[in-house]
């Protein structure tokens, strides 16, 4: 099984990546929450490739984070850096690199909502979508206010933080009102009550995209980290309905 990360170039920088089980197998996308980076996925993709079906298992690290470029550390650099739609573009910038016409596609938190712009804007390359306890984008009353940065080194750019936090706090109306783009079908799963995502938000995406369902795992805002098993379950059954 290949999982050395390697790396492409896509949409102008490098993007970072692992890749598990057989080349030609159906292609399954995982994206990472904030502050992660692909090998946050290591014990799913490595169950994903040797499913029935096997699947070949792409996880990228997001601009910003891990391996990948870093590109709000250059000189000059604005917090459009790390736009949403940056993201959104790499990621389809990156399956173009790499041939893949389409793909299913999996994002925890951040990496869910950049799943949710790339369904929105380039449908075709979606087989289907999974989103895992994703807030809506809904303005934050009261705003977050700015974190303070921890000490040390970090394994993410902390301007990606910054620039984060700005779009969660007032996101792009745009996403709200194209929700009903995301035709493909859609596996919403929640974390429950003790995640810090509030699940009624949850449940208003399931209501905007049309082809969805939502399942509720009782594990917190790590789904699949605190619960693979009930995790690998709901997807499997998604994935091959």
């Amino acid at each position: 099984m290949d999982i050395a990360p390697r790396t492409v170039k896509a949409n102008g920088i490098t993007l970072a990546y692992r890749a598990w089980g057989p080349e030609g197998a159906p292609p399954l996308l995982l994206l990472h929450c904030r502050g992660a980076d692909g090998a946050d996925w290591a014990p799913i993709a490595a169950r994903l490739a040797v499913g029935v079906p096997a699947r070949r298992v792409y996880a990228p690290d997001l601009r910003g984070h891990g391996r990948s470029d870093w590109p709000g550390t250059e000189p000059g650099a604005g917090p459009e850096v790390y736009a949403y739609e940056a993201m959104c573009a790499d990621v389809l910038d990156f399956l173009a690199a790499l041939g893949i016409e389409r793909a299913d596609v999996v994002g925890h938190s951040l990496g869910g909502a950049v799943g949710y712009l790339l369904a929105q804007r380039a449908p075709e390359v979606v087989r289907r979508l999974v989103l895992e306890d994703v807030p809506a984008p809904i303005p934050l009353d009261p705003p977050r206010p700015p974190a303070a940065r921890p000490d040390g080194d970090l394994p993410f750019d902390w301007a990606m933080v910054r620039a984060t936090d700005g779009q969660r706090n007032a996101p792009d109306p745009v996403w709200w009102d194209h929700m009903d783009r995301i035709t493909m079908p859609t596996l919403l799963i929640g974390g429950g009550a003790t995640s810090l995502i509030p699940q009624d938000q949850i449940a208003v995406l399931a209501e905007l995209i049309p082809d969805s369902r939502l399942v509720t795992i009782d594990a917190g805002h790590l789904v699949h980290e605190t619960r693979p098993e009930e995790f690998l379950a709901a997807l499997e059954d998604f994935l091959t309905a």
